[in-house]
């Protein structure tokens, strides 16, 4: 249930006043750290708290321009620092253009596309903004509506939301966009994947024609480009790819496996020393449950997370694993997507993924802030295909175990037909590994809301 978050330290007061123009950071900015760059030192002192001393690039090139009032059109992944870019001026903005918020009608919008990349969104508004005086909600659904009518209605800085929650409220006139001074579209490519697009383009609609607009995504789809040009205005064009780098610092190893023997390599893997905080990454719900049993059937503590868990099992999933309580966490992406835990020893590929960018997302998650990490990957021989189009991204073949006790040399060997992903249609319609058509949830027409 989400409340209202009302930072202290600094006071409302005078009329609106424009935000002044600020000049780029030295060439050196990203190296001498955040001092370098125009935050006020309220920003300031919430960073040093919080222990930041270099910005990432995304952050050096982006926070400059954006508090200069500029529109941005950004090429990041999640783990690049990119909350942080985007944040830090948007705060700034709030508080330089001192003006209180309208009953129902929020001076700023955040838009992301699941629940727990929106909680975490919320938490970084709390701990950058400590010693301000801005208020904020975080608005999705899986939860009561009624604190979140209340909370809008007593007026907020910033609303962070996912779409169909935020759409239900302003259908029953709860929430109002037209005096929305900045807005932030954050991972659009996993909107466009999770069929929010059209609701997108109805909040866009509503917004007024003078604000600044944010748009972050990780790829450059030719449809996430298409939004983005109906949104931003002579933007500021800035792509980051730090995934790169962050492969060269995982022990990557793949096993072929035959299908019926995944369950008991994870659980002979998981037995091992060393694997203490693991995600698996399966393909689909119902596997995500049924890996989650099975390793918690052999004693190894796991719990299960995707879009059909309420949002109360999908805290107390993530509670129990950063506290240590879990050891392995059982995700699907879109699940996964915006979680942040910090020293996760390994990520293990239960299924490949169908795009090999998702493989260096998913892997990556276990080399944050310049650790090690380990990733293993699960191969059957319908999986060939993905894993060509993988090693091909990465540019160099994966190393193969082939002392696992499972090792399947059928599945390294399969070619033609053998090699290629199983028929859809009886998982989802044609689509691969169950992904619905764009737009469409189980819910049908009633559906996309998150």
């Amino acid at each position: 249930m989400e409340n209202p978050h009302r930072t202290t330290h600094h006071q409302r007061s005078g009329a609106p006043a424009p935000v002044p123009a600020n000049s780029a950071p030295r060439a050196s900015a990203q190296g001498d750290g955040f001092a370098a760059l125009p935050l006020i030192d309220q920003l300031q002192r919430a960073l040093a708290h919080e222990g930041y001393a270099t910005p990432t690039p995304i952050q050096a090139q982006a926070i400059p321009p954006l508090l200069a009032g500029k529109d941005l059109f950004g090429v990041a992944q999640t783990g690049t620092g990119k909350t942080a870019a985007f944040l830090l001026p948007l705060m700034q903005h709030l508080v330089q253009v001192k003006r209180m918020p309208s009953r129902g009608r929020p001076r700023s919008l955040i838009l992301a596309p699941t629940r727990e990349l929106a909680a975490q969104i919320g938490e970084r508004i709390d701990a950058y903004g400590r010693y301000l005086n801005l208020t904020h909600t975080v608005i999705y659904g899986g939860v009561g509506q009624r604190p979140q009518e209340q909370a809008l209605t007593r007026g907020m800085d910033i609303v962070v939301a996912t779409p169909g929650r935020l759409l239900d409220l302003m259908q029953q006139g709860f929430a109002k966009l037209d005096n929305v001074e900045v807005f932030v579209l954050d991972e659009a490519d996993r909107m466009l994947d999770m069929g929010f697009i059209p609701d997108i383009k109805k909040v866009i609609a509503t917004l007024p024609r003078e604000r600044q607009s944010l748009f972050f995504s990780a790829t450059m789809a030719p449809e996430v480009v298409a939004l983005a040009r109906t949104l931003v205005r002579d933007p500021v064009h800035i792509e980051i790819e730090p995934e790169k780098p962050t492969v060269d610092r995982i022990a990557q190893k793949l096993m072929f496996v035959d299908k019926d023997h995944k369950d008991e390599l994870l659980v002979r893997l998981m037995r091992e020393t060393g694997m203490d905080k693991v995600i698996v990454f399966t393909q689909m719900k119902h596997v995500a449950n049924k890996v989650a049993q099975k390793l918690n059937a052999s004693g190894i503590s796991a719990a299960p997370i995707h879009g059909n868990k309420s949002q109360a099992a999908r805290e107390q999933a993530l509670a129990g694993f950063r506290s240590g309580k879990v050891r392995a966490l059982v995700a699907t992406d879109i699940a996964a997507r915006g979680i942040d835990v910090e020293a996760i020893t390994h990520v293990v590929n239960y299924d490949l993924p169908t795009e090999p960018e998702t493989y260096v997302h998913r892997i990556g998650r276990t080399a944050r802030a310049g650790a090690q990490g380990d990733a293993i990957s699960f191969c059957c021989g319908n999986e060939k295909e993905y894993l060509r189009e993988i090693e091909r991204l990465i540019r160099r073949p994966i190393p193969v175990d082939t002392n696992q006790p499972f090792h399947s040399e059928r599945a390294r060997n399969a070619t033609g037909a053998d090699a290629r992903p199983e028929p859809r249609q009886q998982r989802g319609g044609g689509q691969r590994y169950g992904a619905r058509p764009r737009g469409q949830t189980k819910r049908g027409l009633q559906g996309r809301r998150r």
